[in-house]
């Protein structure tokens, strides 16, 4: 049987380098930064379609398509992460996209959600078959969670609070709450123990703990230094994790052509802003290899670079986004 024919992929993107997951094979499945919040730290930049409202925005058959060459493949992810460049959640076809992923791989699958809509009863039942879900909790109160991740104005804090614990109850699988501080706002101890009162009342099976360490939506999402993250991290109960940045060290174990090498490189960045050694690790390339690309997409104006954090990061031109995510925003 030969091999299927190199495809351009939508809606799946990968694998990429994850802090929790080890390598991730990314579903999208809402257009670019249609979302419910608009975190200030959001790596993707601000929300330009905020709602609550949930519909197909893409269908479980165009998804599992692509799904399914990309498995051809034969490169084997830890996870498949619906997650990308939205909240997946909002995409009616997420409970029918799981079962349907159950049929066709053992590999497990992965949510990743703000958390936001988990109070809703459909999405509840939606996402039972799934592995693990990784809601998000970054503050501690209602007036920093209108600040820090601006949420759609139907969606309250003590609504969220309470659906993810709801949530975190029923699921037969794995919950691990994701918590991100910020400098100066949630990365004090006053705000720290705010966050463990909650942390406790859900009683998720694992805490990542995280700071912002990519180039944020706004400037004023300051980071926290590596000492003080692990001067709070004793603040929180049970099992915690802090998912800093690392060297992934992944041997290369790809030879891709330069079409096919560009086009999965442009679908990592039009999801996050990476690093080098995140594009290398994530496409299975030597890090020379990818530096090279990468120099030939800024060349072409299709990447360029930004620091953050003293380190250099990758990002995709954003006029790119329509074409390499294949999700633009409805008109």
């Amino acid at each position: 049987m030969t091999k299927m024919a190199t495809t351009v992929f939508k809606y799946v993107y990968g694998p990429v380098p994850s802090r929790r997951l080890g390598r991730s094979l990314g579903i999208d499945l809402v257009p670019f930064k249609t979302g419910t919040y608009d975190c200030i730290y959001c790596q993707l930049g601000r929300t330009t379609d905020m709602t609550i409202a949930r519909k197909e925005y893409v269908s479980a058959d165009d998804i599992l398509a692509e799904l399914e060459r990309k498995l051809w493949d034969g490169d084997v992810p830890n996870y498949l992460t619906l997650a990308g460049s939205g909240e997946p959640t909002l995409n009616l076809c997420i409970g029918e996209l799981i079962d349907r992923i159950k049929t066709m791989t053992g590999i497990p699958v992965a949510v990743l959600t703000n958390g936001s809509l988990l109070w809703m009863t459909e999405i509840q039942h939606v996402l039972m078959d799934a592995d693990l879900v990784l809601p998000s909790l970054d503050v501690g109160d209602e007036a920093l969670f209108r600040c820090l991740n601006r949420p759609h104005k139907d969606i309250s804090f003590e609504r969220m609070v309470d659906g993810i614990a709801v949530f975190t109850k029923r699921f037969p699988g794995e919950v691990w709450l994701e918590v991100l501080l910020l400098g100066g706002v949630t990365g004090i101890p006053a705000e720290a123990e705010k966050l463990v009162s909650l942390i406790k009342r859900i009683q998720p099976a694992r805490v990542p703990l995280n700071t912002a360490s990519r180039p944020p939506a706004e400037e004023f999402a300051f980071p926290l230094s590596s000492d003080q993250m692990l001067a709070l991290k004793g603040f929180f109960p049970g099992r915690v994790d802090i998912t800093s940045e690392g060297e992934w060290g992944v041997a290369p174990t790809t030879v891709l052509s330069k079409d096919r090498a560009a086009a999965d490189i442009l679908a990592q960045l039009g999801r996050r802003p990476c690093t080098v050694e995140d594009v290398a690790s994530g496409i299975g390339i030597h890090v020379m290899v990818a530096l090279k690309h990468l120099g030939g997409l800024i060349a072409t104006g299709k990447a360029s670079t930004v620091v953050t954090g003293g380190r250099n990061f990758f990002t995709i031109n954003q006029n790119l986004h329509r074409d390499i995510t294949g999700l633009p925003k409805d008109e």
